[in-house]
């Protein structure tokens, strides 16, 4: 009996994803821990292993799906005493969703005339160069690897399934292979640039119908799965946690002044400390001084954390992440400036593990590096706190002297969910933040 590959989930929150990428094709034979498919979640796009071995006997889910719900049945994989064949022509089950592709949702076009119809192709044998893509079949990983080695892909012959390059097959080969890339050539049977231009058609819904405006030029387009989740999770939010705002004013003098100072104390390791990296550790410590603002509202139960993992907001294509520092409050400022500069790589990237995006117990959002003076940010569910940082600016201060000086400083708006954290202990956090920021020794004390 042929072996259901359902839709996995790949986090826990996860309830469906786009089915962005097949990498085998039916008759293609699998092991355990070969790459089948490319699956985007909200918020990255993930490699999907087999766990079983035989061959593909139907794909019942084409690449490009969308809204393929966890459990859905995408693929079938037979046995070696299996008739694959037979899989092969079975029906497409009922809980397969409509690929929505721009090509499956435009307008039917005119049927071509006999002479511009494409002859019909002959069964194409095993071969290392895709005719539906041009386009090398090698692993995600190969290419990985053989970007970073200059091995080209295209003088190598894969061992994988039906001729695919996987990782053994780049490491095997001569470095330096690579050869660049030639220019298309003009002629008559190139495309048309306007054709490849145009925009995709999508089916709207009612109630953007009802909301559009024809008299514009516009344009319409699909929201994407981190899209749809952002607006869910924020909406959640604005409408469940009870939002309270408190603001200060912190001087930032003596934390530029410590910076500099580390920064040189470490360009010989190639690490570069940034504001930011210091103001997570400030929240850090700060959440571990006052620990009622370290928590999760639970409905019955309050949710009280003895670490202090932070969460800090990245803007990547399409959307926002936030990608954790785990245990901020004991890590070192190098350690931080590590951590945030290899997680918001791999964020702009789509490549963190949920792990590394889900969870945490508090939020930082810093847009002061875009001119932004003050700002308040929605709470990241289910964390009750999150501190939206300004910019930086000179401005009148009067010293501790009592005289009035020019000094260097910023906002911090700190959001907390009323539910589970008092005013009074807001306020405490927000002290202590301050606290630490103006006087940076107290974090490395």
């Amino acid at each position: 009996m042929p072996i259901e590959i359902k839709m996995p989930a790949l986090s826990p929150t996860m309830e469906e994803g786009k089915l962005a990428k097949w990498l085998v094709k039916e008759g293609d034979t699998v092991a355990s821990g070969d790459i089948m498919a490319e699956i985007e979640t909200d918020k990255a796009t993930m490699e999907f292993e087999a766990v079983d071995e035989g061959t593909i006997g139907k794909i019942t889910v084409p690449e490009g799906t969308e809204g393929v719900k966890v459990g859905t049945v995408i693929a079938l994989l037979v046995g070696e005493d299996e008739d694959a064949s037979a899989v092969a022509s079975a029906p497409v089950p009922a809980e397969a969703p409509k690929a929505e592709t721009a090509e499956a949702e435009a307008p039917k076009a005119e049927p071509k005339t006999p002479e511009s119809a494409p002859a019909p192709a002959a069964p194409a044998a095993p071969q290392t160069i895709s005719s539906k893509e041009g386009r090398v079949i090698a692993s995600p990983l190969a290419k990985r690897l053989a970007a970073a080695k200059g091995v080209d892909l295209d003088s190598l012959t894969g061992s994988g399934p039906n001729g695919r390059i996987v990782k053994a097959d780049v490491e095997a080969a001569q470095p330096g292979t690579a050869k660049p890339k030639a220019a298309a050539p003009a002629n008559d049977t190139a495309p048309a640039p306007a054709a490849a231009a145009r925009p995709a058609t999508v089916e709207m819904a009612a109630e953007t119908r009802a909301l559009l405006d024809d008299r514009i030029p516009h344009s319409v387009e699909k929201l994407s799965g981190m899209r749809k989740t952002i607006a869910r999770r924020l909406t959640q939010s604005m409408q469940e946690a009870p939002h309270i705002y408190l603001t200060v004013d912190i001087r930032l003098d003596k934390l530029m002044a410590m910076r500099a100072e580390l920064n040189a104390a470490l360009e010989k390791q190639g690490v570069k400390v940034s504001v930011n990296d210091m103001l997570v550790k400030a929240l850090g410590k700060a959440l571990i001084d006052v620990p009622e603002c370290n928590v999760s509202f639970a409905g019955a139960e309050l949710i009280k954390y003895e670490r202090a993992d932070v969460s800090v907001a990245v803007s990547i294509p399409g959307g926002l992440i936030t990608p954790i520092v785990q245990d901020a409050n004991g890590k070192s400022f190098s350690e931080i400036a590590k951590a945030t500069k290899d997680l918001g790589k791999r964020a702009k990237e789509g490549k963190l593990q949920p792990a590394e995006y889900q969870g945490g117990t508090a939020s930082i959002s810093n847009m002061g590096m875009m001119g932004i003076k003050h700002f308040t940010a929605v709470i990241n569910p289910p964390q009750a706190t999150i501190i939206a940082i300004g910019a930086g600016e000179k401005r009148p201060w009067v010293m501790p002297d009592g005289s009035l000086g020019v000094a260097t400083v910023m906002t911090a708006t700190g959001s907390f969910d009323h539910r589970a954290v008092d005013g009074a202990d807001g306020a405490r956090l927000m002290a202590a933040f301050r606290e630490y920021v103006e006087n940076p020794l107290g974090m490395v004390a």
